[in-house]
Formats: structure tokens, C-alpha cells, sequence
């Protein structure tokens, strides 16, 4: 399905103080164990539905790239939210990081990894020339470049509904 194009120049307006960035993945160490791969990347998307189908769950949206490493990068309302996703029993995220841990870590057949940022609004810097909605302008709102948004310099010292927000 093709995905409409915005021609010029956007950036993101979070509408929030700041927000959590979380880049999860795996990485398929030995590929030739197709099953073992498999079986830890067919969690993910389980996880991925009940996240979009959970507005409360505090994920704004997520983009991701497969290959022998594969890369999820999510924004989240707050640490608060994601922390609460990966304990929570309801959720279909525990249950499989548990059996990973007891049936496959230390192995080396798959690894998995993830990072965490807190980033404040006025820390953040993201501009999208002739691209379908994408990245956090898709996760929060999607917004023209506009005056007081011109340049990377204007973009990161801005705050959540600042200049860029007007010009929408």
C-alpha cells in the first residue's frame, strides 16, 4: 500500500515536556538455526498488536527495520509506561523474556538488546524533506516548517508547541 508523500519540509511536535525513546532488537548470531531465530521474532509482533490495540499502554508508535540485526525504535509517553509493559503480567511481554532467559540467553544462537532515553522536548531535533509520515512525527504530531523552525539550531532549543506548532 503506498503511503502518501508530504512535499517540503516537516518536523514533530511532541505536544509534551518529553518523551521516552526505546530502540529494542535482536541479532541473529547464528543464522543457519532458522527456528531458534524465528521463534524469538515471531514474539514481537503479538506484542506490537496488543500495544496498538491498548491506547492506555502508553506507546505513541514505532518504526522498525528487519535483517540479521533487527531494529525497533518506539516512542513512549514516559519510562513509567514502558517499564509498567514489560512487568506486566496481562501483557504478552514477560512471558516471552522469561522463556528467552531460562531456554535461550547465554547460548549466542540469538542475541537481544535495547536502549532507553528520556529526552526533553527542547532536545529534540528531527526534520522530514518529501517523506510519508514517519518517526515521531507520526508517533505525536506532524508539523510544517515554519518560521522559528528553519534551521536544526531553531528546531532543538524549541519547546513542546512552540514555533512549529503555530505554523500548522
Amino acid at each position: 500500500m503506498a503511503q502518501e508523500v508530504f512535499p517540503g519540509r516537516f518536523t514533530a511536535d511532541p505536544e509534551r515536556e518529553s518523551l521516552t525513546v526505546f530502540l529494542i532488537g535482536m541479532r541473529a548470531n547464528r543464522w543457519w538455526k532458522v527456528g531458534t531465530v524465528f521463534s524469538v521474532a515471531s514474539e514481537m509482533p503479538r506484542m506490537l498488536r496488543h500495544l496498538a490495540n491498548t491506547p492506555t499502554s502508553g506507546m505513541l508508535g514505532c518504526e522498525q527495520w528487519f535483517g540479521r540485526t533487527t531494529v525497533l525504535l518506539s516512542y513512549w509517553e514516559s519510562p513509567e509506561h514502558l517499564r509498567k509493559f514489560a512487568a506486566d503480567r496481562e501483557s504478552p511481554h514477560l512471558e516471552p523474556w522469561r522463556r528467552f532467559m531460562k531456554e535461550l540467553a547465554g547460548r549466542g544462537d540469538v542475541g537481544v538488546w535495547h536502549e532507553t532515553y528520556e529526552v526533553p522536548a527542547s532536545g529534540i531535533e528531527v526534520v522530514y524533506n518529501g517523506m510519508p509520515l514517519f518517526g515521531l512525527a507520526k508517533a505525536t504530531r506532524h508539523v510544517p516548517v515554519g518560521p522559528g523552525s528553519n534551521t536544526a539550531k531553531q528546531r532543538i532549543g524549541r519547546t513542546a508547541g512552540g514555533p512549529a506548532a503555530a505554523a500548522g
